[in-house]
């Protein structure tokens, strides 16, 4: 399957299967897209009016030694990639030592923190009990992944030091290196939190969505007062003490800021280098969430931003935009592209209390409950379930170009939307597609400025 599309001004085409992407002109544009259901003759004949007929034919014949190599109308056999689906081991961890918050964001989909259920922090016995339940089922895996999350972490500190510190216990009698990491919404910060997550954390996202109307029109403190003024300068101070590296300040747009180029934007103008602004994902009753009305206007900023981006970079006013962002020399094994983030098999989420769930957004969801932390218990049927709802095995992703780059999607939103974890939620696909064509387009715009550079 090739996908041909334009973004940022430029004509790409993407070979799905070979991974190959390749920017072109005009005229190999409109050939691939005719090659496979047109004869030579006719794509010349129909192109030879705007181009000559000399220059269709020499085109043609350099598509056609594309294709012959291997980087272009690819066809690879992937039924024998997942022949048993069996779950494997378990190497990452959301762990949830506080489900309370000290913000009563509108759009949280943990309810504010609570996720359902009662207010309360996790004991720092449970979160050694889940350390060690990661470090049984993780079996030769020497690198584990454990995310501190809320609620809002910070509101209990003294667990998440206690539960790092007994985790380095665990890596050379187990040896395993554990990879901690850290959500927050940025309030708790001070200097003492910032030393130690700088010593112990490999990466942190702070929340925060962009200018300060949108911010604080959704992000109310527990008072009902705006957040934005008593976060931003924690956020940048955590950010430079990083030296811009391994954090991400992670917003949230809604259809109150379809514009959200403009929160992009003005991170960056305030210093920030690495920088997410995600869909909000919501029920279709609530006044902020997104309908299927609102994808041309998110389809455009996203265009528009991606172009942005692009001029800002290359004058030197460089920044990182997460879904910008792709590796298509040193990505993924096709088993990790075909399976994504692993959910309910490789990664799992534990609650306060230790009761153990697929991930984050499934945490109070009954029928979602995998076993406890406390007892040990682990429902391998409902892991073996999660392993097999890969790529492969959805429909509505067989003949979708994006496959490969975001594995089927996300299995919470498909449950929440479709009440299925195996039917993709279609406007998340569509915006993903997108953000996906901006994506490889500058990465090829970027890749041939380098080279021009290097002449």
């Amino acid at each position: 399957m090739v996908h041909t599309f334009e973004a940022c001004g430029t004509y790409m085409a993407l070979d799905t299967d070979s991974g190959a992407v390749h920017a072109v002109d005009k005229l190999a544009y409109e050939i691939i897209r005719q090659f496979e259901s047109k004869s030579k003759e006719e794509i010349v004949a129909s192109l030879q009016g705007e181009f000559g007929a000399s220059a269709v034919q020499e085109a043609y014949e350099e598509v056609e030694e594309v294709a012959r190599e291997g980087m272009l109308f690819t066809h690879e056999d992937y039924d024998g990639v997942f022949e048993s689906a069996q779950p494997g081991v378990v190497k990452a961890m959301c762990l949830h030592v506080a489900h309370d918050c000290n913000l009563r964001c509108a759009y949280c989909f943990a309810s504010t923190g609570e996720f359902h259920g009662e207010r309360m922090l996790m004991d720092a016995q449970v979160g050694f009990k889940a350390l060690d339940f990661l470090v049984a089922h993780s079996g030769n895996r020497h690198f584990l992944e454990v995310d501190f999350f809320g609620g809002e972490p910070l509101m209990n500190w003294e667990a998440v030091k206690q539960i790092v510190a007994y985790g380095r216990s665990l890596e050379a009698p187990n040896g395993k290196r554990f990879k901690f990491t850290i959500t927050t919404n940025g309030l708790g910060l001070n200097d003492e939190v910032i030393d130690f997550v700088n010593r112990e954390m490999d990466n942190v996202v702070i929340s925060l969505d962009g200018r300060p109307e949108v911010h604080d029109l959704l992000r109310k403190t527990v008072k009902g007062t705006g957040s934005f003024e008593h976060i931003l300068p924690k956020a940048k101070r955590l950010a430079e003490s990083r030296n811009q590296d391994k954090y991400y300040v992670r917003g949230t747009f809604t259809r109150h800021n379809l514009d959200f180029a403009s929160d992009v934007l003005y991170l960056a103008d305030q210093g920030f280098e690495q920088i997410s602004i995600e869909p909000v994902v919501a029920p279709d009753e609530v006044e902020y969430s997104l309908h299927p009305e609102h994808l041309p206007e998110i389809i455009d900023e996203y265009e528009k931003l991606a172009s942005l981006y692009l001029r800002r970079r290359r004058d030197g006013q460089w920044f990182n935009f997460f879904h910008f962002m792709i590796d298509l020399g040193q990505g993924p094994c096709v088993k990790k592209r075909l399976t994504g983030c692993g959910a309910g098999n490789e990664y799992v989420a534990v609650a306060p209390q230790g009761d153990i769930y697929p991930c984050h957004q499934f945490v109070g969801i009954p029928e979602f409950k995998m076993g406890s932390v406390l007892d040990g218990s682990f429902d391998r049927d409902l892991q073996a379930k999660f392993a097999a709802n890969h790529v492969l095995a959805k429909p509505e992703c067989k003949d979708c170009w994006a496959r490969f780059y975001c594995s089927g999607g996300c299995a919470a939103n498909a449950y929440q939307f479709n009440g299925d974890i195996a039917k993709p939620y279609e406007l998340g696909c569509e915006m993903e597609r997108k953000r996906l064509e901006c994506a490889l387009a500058i990465y090829a715009i970027e890749r041939d400025w380098a080279q021009q550079q290097g002449e």
